[in-house]
């Protein structure tokens, strides 16, 4: 048996407030674990990670990526949550046996607020969630999760719909809360024209987040980054709706940035967020 965190006593106390990844390695740095972790510092957090694959990746797209054992997996998120962190983000979770395995070590501990990023694909090309694991996403994490967070192309393979048609991303959002998602966000980032708009549904009502689109190669980690920075604010405290809107408009800069520096695929290196 692997060894993990069965036992309930905090592993550590920290001085600063604990934030949970639980996502795949990216050698390069620009997405994943690397990419989380960043986020979390900008917002004043302390990482702490769970490593559900390896990869080999870069701005190429993915070519290799081996996941972890499951047993081992589970090890680790036990371990994670004897930290007591106050919000958790999953990504990249590769196979269903390691879907299972984070979905049973919830189910045994219970979790604090959780945004889902449903890592289906690399931005840069390679799938990264084998299509036997997909039924089993809301079936057995919905149930643990504040917010899912999918972009167009996730959202139209986790409804069975070849693409989302235009005009229909708020439809789609609220199609996919009522497969058990709590709350989902619909990002925009992938569509087209001058105006990028996220939907927010959730039980309180429906939103809508515009920002104007930033010209230039798409860039790897957004959504990671996304992800992350939700999740620290929810970890400390802000409703959801202001969680969204804030980590939205901190990522929109990061994008901003790194337009203006020319810098490629990357997002430049997070300053600490304002109010955090």
């Amino acid at each position: 048996m692997v060894p993990g965190g069965t036992d309930s006593t905090p592993i550590y106390r920290s001085n600063h407030r604990v934030l949970c990844a639980i996502a795949g390695l990216d050698p390069t740095g620009g997405a994943g674990i690397a990419a989380d972790l960043r986020a979390f510092a900008a917002h004043g957090g302390w990482g702490t990670a769970v490593v559900t694959a390896l990869t080999l990746q870069d701005e190429r797209g993915v070519q290799a990526l081996r996941p972890v054992e499951a047993a081992t997996v589970a090890a680790q998120v036990g371990t994670a949550l004897r930290t007591q962190p106050a919000a958790l983000k999953v990504g990249m979770l590769a196979t269903l046996e390691v879907l299972e395995a984070v979905a049973g070590a919830l189910d045994d501990a219970g979790a604090p607020p959780l945004v889902l990023d449903p890592v289906l694909a690399a931005s840069a090309g390679g799938l990264l969630l084998e299509e036997r694991a997909l039924p089993a996403l809301a079936a057995r994490l919905a149930p643990h999760t504040t917010l899912l967070t999918p972009n167009l192309p996730e959202a139209a393979r986790l409804l069975g719909l070849g693409a989302i048609p235009e005009g229909g991303p708020l439809e789609a959002a609220r199609a996919l809360r009522a497969l058990g998602w709590q709350a989902v966000l619909l990002k925009g980032g992938h569509g087209a024209g001058e105006t990028c708009v996220d939907h927010l549904v959730e039980a309180g009502g429906e939103h809508a987040f515009s920002r104007a689109r930033v010209p230039g190669p798409p860039l790897r980690g957004t959504g990671c980054t996304l992800s992350a920075a939700i999740a620290a604010r929810l970890g400390a405290g802000e409703p959801l709706a202001a969680a969204v809107r804030g980590a939205g408009d901190w990522l929109h800069d990061l994008i901003v940035q790194a337009s203006a520096s020319g810098s490629g695929r990357l997002l430049p290196l997070p300053p600490a967020a304002r109010g955090q």
